[in-house]
């Protein structure tokens, strides 16, 4: 980790921030000590007056990022969900970063597919065009199947990429050491888990086949839902290095001329958006995490479709119930409610004061319901909630501080196709279908019939395996000893059984 090669990494790293003024940004961000401000100033002062060329529209961060390569800027694009890491300033200045770099060689792109698949590329495809968009870590091409001539796109991987990769990451774990070898209180922040939480996601996007297996799975739970698209995989064709989807042909969101020169209803297009997130992230538990413009288009019959399936967040069944449940309660503006929620879930400590707690939660509520409705912002007051937690004891919950990114993404697309959306009328249809279906009384039926069937199974049984096990305790035998604990367990496992279809009936009848 410490080689000449990664030292001198850190050196150009050092150097390409001071030169692009983006040292300061970030230690003022970070809110370095004295001793991390002192060694990044004497490691960049002596390039701090050569310059750097850029678009100088573009922050310093982002700027610095993008002439260090594909490694920094992925590392940006993932730190830009970690406000709690850079603060909610930078994370959203990092969001501006776009993973676009030249294409490479079309006749490496062809060499990489009859290698992948072990057969000659003309045998696979009639057509197989240029690239038609090139990223950090891979480009796309445009193809037509043999047989049945359907379109479809080719996303491969970038010779040397793993390669690449590895040796920047390598460099970041040393930046990692260097700052909490410098300043100890900057482990708070968990630097080398910062990186390491990195290294995970970019190991997964260098597999194609774990973002065609995501794209399978979001395909799958989407399939039903009215105007929304995902394309679908054509597995035989896809492998760790190359994938191939189904071709979309499409508006981008960005290109609103288009969109009104198609006849787009963009108040309804925006609800929409918002709506299929919110139903993906509460019903199913797995959501798009990366759901910029340029990752959805409005296919000619007007559905929404989504691409680019490398960042996903998931949600367990028990977390999507406590949001629903804080949404629903800021909604009704039942404070107290908010507050209890959070008790219940275990996020904020039980020696706190839950009236204390709830007052804190009006005051992040009130403000943002008193504005007008096209200020009105659900990630807003998703950062103002944390903010509160975080006070009142709270730890970091990585998979809450997605979501409530990806909600700023989302609520930006909205606002960009309908300026005055508003938030909260758009999203409470959702939320109240959530709250009905997995926690109201049909919820509770559906426990019940759940329950049921466990006793099914195994209700005739329980007597007879509670009557033995107390049996064997009262009465040990004589020879060598067993060990208690299969008849504890069974009699743990009755009473849980019994307890649980109990605590089901008595749901249902109330």
């Amino acid at each position: 980790m410490k080689g000449p090669h990664n030292i001198w990494r850190l050196i150009r790293t050092g150097a390409t921030f001071e030169r692009t003024g983006a040292m300061s940004a970030v230690l003022e961000a970070v809110d370095a000590p004295r001793t991390i401000r002192v060694a990044a100033r004497v490691l960049g002062w002596p390039f701090k007056f050569l310059g750097l060329r850029g678009d100088p529209s573009v922050p310093p961060v982002p700027r610095a990022l993008t002439a260090l390569g594909p490694a920094y800027i992925k590392f940006g694009q993932i730190l830009s969900t970690r406000p709690d890491v850079v603060g909610a300033e930078m994370a959203l200045q990092l969001q501006v970063l776009q993973d676009k770099l030249p294409p490479f060689p079309l006749a490496e792109a062809k060499r990489v597919v009859a290698q992948e698949m072990e057969k000659p590329l003309d045998a696979l495809f009639s057509e197989f065009s240029e690239p038609v968009a090139a990223a950090s870590i891979a480009q796309v091409h445009r193809a037509r199947l043999v047989g049945d001539g359907r379109e479809v796109a080719v996303k491969i991987l970038r010779p040397g990429i793993e390669r690449a990769f590895r040796k920047d990451i390598d460099a970041f774990y040393l930046i990692a050491w260097f700052v909490e070898t410098l300043s100890p209180a900057s482990r708070r922040l968990r630097p080398r888990d910062v990186i390491t939480h990195f290294e995970g996601v970019v190991m997964q996007e260098l597999d194609l086949r774990i973002e065609a297996s995501a794209c399978g799975e979001f395909h799958a739970n989407t399939k039903n839902d009215a105007g929304f698209v995902v394309p679908q995989v054509e597995w035989f064709l896809s492998s760790r290095r190359m994938m191939t989807l189904g071709w979309v042909t499409g508006t981008t969101l960005s290109d609103l001329e288009t969109i009104d020169a198609n006849g787009v209803d963009r108040r309804a297009m925006g609800a929409r958006v918002l709506q299929m997130f919110l139903r993906h992230a509460l019903r199913d538990g797995f959501f798009h995490a990366d759901m910029h413009h340029g990752n959805l288009k409005i296919a000619p019959n007007g559905d929404l479709v989504a691409l680019d399936f490398g960042i996903m967040g998931r949600l367990d069944a028990y977390t999507r119930r406590v949001y629903a449940e804080i949404l629903m309660g800021f909604i009704r503006k039942d404070y107290r409610r908010v507050a209890e929620v959070h008790f219940e879930a275990g996020y904020v400590p039980a020696d706190r004061d839950i009236d204390e707690f709830a007052q804190a939660l009006r005051s992040v509520g009130e403000p943002i319901f008193g504005m007008d409705a096209s200020r009105i912002s659900m990630a807003r007051l998703l950062a103002y909630l944390f903010e509160v937690t975080e006070r009142f004891g709270m730890e970091t919950r990585t998979e809450l501080i997605l979501l409530q990114r990806t909600m700023v993404v989302v609520e930006g697309v909205a606002r960009s196709l309908d300026p005055e959306i508003n938030i909260w009328t758009v999203a409470r249809p959702v939320v109240e279908e959530y709250i009905r279906e997995n926690i109201g009384p049909k919820a509770a039926l559906r426990d019940l019939v759940a329950t049921a069937r466990v006793l099914a199974r195994f209700g005739p049984r329980l007597p007879a395996l509670a009557e033995r096990a107390l049996l064997a305790q009262a009465n040990p035998p004589r020879v060598a000893r067993r060990s208690p604990w299969p008849e504890r367990l069974g009699i743990a496992a009755a009473g849980l059984i019994l307890g649980a279809g109990a605590v089901a009936i008595l749901a249902y009848l109330t």
